[in-house]
């Protein structure tokens, strides 16, 4: 049976950063031994267009599932290494095609030693000849059932079967740090998500309304945390007490225009957070037209109060779209459970779809809130999360 002993890692998009190649290529590898850092005995390896690591007894499925969490690999294989001898690597092949069920092949060869003595197709004809003549397998080239890559070295020739998507985006973190509104539904997990594909590093602030949420609330939120972590190792979450505030703003300004206050507060709240830990944007888990605060006349008027930029990375996705993502990810079951935050505690009735500034800043005028902003942001609780832990990591 076919004994893999190397992973041999593609790069997606980081082929098109140009003169950054480097530094992305570096953090992808932090990224990956980060990712892999619960399995000592495995060894790395970097090259221009690859990075290769070699295996001992580690169970292949267990790390594959761990480097389908990377951003920035485009796809991975597990391969064998042997010498980079012709006659070696067509006998491998010729025993991966023996040991295989399916009925029709077909051969790929990339040369990255141009002093091997036979061009790629030379390489492609060979294996091809001896699969032919000793086994029931048929040429196909344009949907084979069985695919043989091969990768020639000068000191070793990597050979594989099976090709595995990546992540894809870019390394978690290389694009710089946004600060993401972190509430316990289901589309901030999942904004979290597609802002780290993107390489960006995600902090995130959660508004607690005590005693009206819950300690259940709150564990919800960083367990959500905790599970989109694993994408980029850690995370640090700020948790703003907004009780006073959201009480202040139903008390001077009542139903209608409670929903697009808070969130007008929340932004300003967010800005100063952001300012303070480096973030350079503020991140969302808005959907267009969703809610009454996501009506493009709401996001206009709510934004207006900031200066820093908004990525809103799930603004033109469908709640079903969401849901499937959320799922994916698997976020889906945790933000379902009925424990509320702050938005939903306090629920209004008939909220403003079509709110303008002038409006939101005369009921702001009836109350301090710069010195109730300021209050929040000075007593906010920072912790840091960290993936769970999955019971094989204990074995």
């Amino acid at each position: 049976m076919v004994k893999y002993d190397t992973i041999l890692i593609r790069f997606g998009e980081l082929s098109t950063k140009g003169k950054n190649r480097k530094d992305f290529i570096n953090r992808l590898f932090r990224n990956i031994k980060d990712m892999l850092k619960d399995y000592p005995n495995l060894s790395y390896r970097k090259a221009y267009d690859r990075i290769y690591i070699k295996m001992t007894d580690e169970d292949p499925d267990v790390i594959s599932a761990k480097l389908q969490k990377v951003f920035g690999i485009s796809s991975f294989s597990f391969t064998e290494k042997v010498a980079s001898d012709i006659d070696t690597i067509a006998e491998t092949c010729l025993r991966i095609a023996k040991e295989s069920d399916k009925k029709t092949f077909k051969m790929m060869t990339k040369r990255h030693d141009k002093s091997f003595p036979m061009r790629s197709d030379a390489v492609n004809r060979e294996c091809a000849s001896r699969i032919l003549k000793n086994t029931e397998l048929k040429v196909d080239v344009h949907d084979p059932e069985l695919l043989i890559r091969v990768e020639i070295h000068r000191d070793e020739t990597y050979i594989t079967s099976g090709k595995i998507p990546g992540a894809g985006g870019f390394p978690a973190g290389i694009n710089g740090k946004v600060l993401l509104m972190l509430s316990g539904g289901i589309d901030s997990p999942v904004a979290a998500y597609q802002l780290m594909k993107r390489g960006l590093e995600v902090e995130a602030v959660h508004y607690a309304s005590p005693p009206y949420t819950s300690e259940n609330a709150r564990r919800k939120v960083l367990d959500l945390a905790a599970m989109v972590s694993e994408y980029q190792g850690k995370m640090k979450v700020h948790v703003v007490n907004f009780t006073d505030i959201q009480l202040k703003i139903y008390e001077k300004a009542g139903d209608p225009y409670a929903v697009t206050l808070m969130r007008r507060m929340m932004f300003r709240l967010a800005e100063r957070i952001a300012e303070e830990n480096g973030c350079l944007a503020i991140g969302t888990g808005e959907s267009i037209g969703q809610v009454a605060s996501q009506t493009l006349e709401s996001i206009a008027c709510i934004n207006s109060v900031i200066h820093t930029p908004v990525l809103r990375p799930l603004i033109c996705m469908d709640k079903i779209e969401i849901i499937d993502m959320a799922r994916h990810i698997g976020t889906y079951e945790t933000s379902i459970l009925p424990y509320e935050d702050c938005c939903t505690i306090f629920d209004p009735k008939n909220p403003v779809t079509k709110p303008t500034t002038k409006k939101s800043e005369y009921y702001e005028a009836k109350f301090d809130f710069a010195s109730m902003l300021d209050e929040a942001v000075a007593s906010k609780e920072t912790v840091v999360v960290r993936p769970q832990k999955d019971e094989e990591d204990f074995l």
